[in-house]
């Protein structure tokens, strides 16, 4: 994936964790959906068009339509008010997708976006879960997952690869950091959601 969609696929990640978490409300991570989607459609096509039918060129190339058409779905459904369980359908294909992408990077020593790609995978499939099968009581949880990832697995390494600081730590020990924080995320904000939800206790009359 190019650095800079990187850096911006990090970045909408956030708002759309924030519009799941209530943060922003109404349509109002749609612009941003539209620009990044649009970015993830227009590079990749270019990348293709002008490989020389180079086979690595167009596989990287491919994986970034997963995410422009992911945005673009999402701008159209609040915009139009489409039916949310086509969304989260497509969102089981590419969480599938990108489990074989995770794959393939491993295959090739690249044991960093290999995690990064399985992350993405958790992230799809609670959008599968959430839509597709309509688990609302799942719309914060995913909503914290989007936004930690969109700095975990996207914002971060695409400043430190823009930066040229990528590969300052061994790949494998990167792998681990990323898995370590961006788990460690999940957990706390799984944590932090239940105490929102679980009923405190009433105190026994007398007490």
């Amino acid at each position: 994936m190019g650095n800079v969609g990187l850096l911006y696929v990090g970045a909408i990640l956030f708002i759309n964790g924030c519009a799941l978490l209530g943060l922003v409300r109404e349509n109002g991570a749609v612009p941003l959906n539209i620009f990044v989607g649009l970015l993830q459609v227009v590079t990749p096509t270019w990348l293709i068009v002008s490989s020389n039918g180079d086979p690595d060129i167009i596989f990287a190339a491919s994986g970034l339509y997963l995410f422009g058409f992911t945005y673009l779905y999402v701008a159209f459904n609040t915009i139009w008010g489409f039916d949310g369980t086509g969304l989260g359908w497509f969102s089981l294909f590419v969480a599938i997708a990108a489990v074989a992408y995770a794959v393939v990077s491993a295959v090739r020593d690249d044991w960093a976006f290999a995690v990064i790609w399985l992350l993405w995978a958790y992230l799809w499939w609670l959008f599968f879960e959430l839509l597709g099968r309509g688990r609302a009581e799942l719309t914060a949880y995913t909503g914290a997952v989007a936004a930690i990832e969109g700095w975990t697995t996207a914002a971060i390494p695409a400043f430190l690869l823009l930066i040229g600081h990528w590969d300052v730590v061994p790949n494998a020990v990167m792998a681990v950091i990323v898995a370590v924080v961006s788990v460690g995320g999940f957990l706390l904000a799984r944590s932090r959601l239940a105490s929102r939800t679980v009923p405190s206790t009433p105190t026994p009359a007398g007490a």
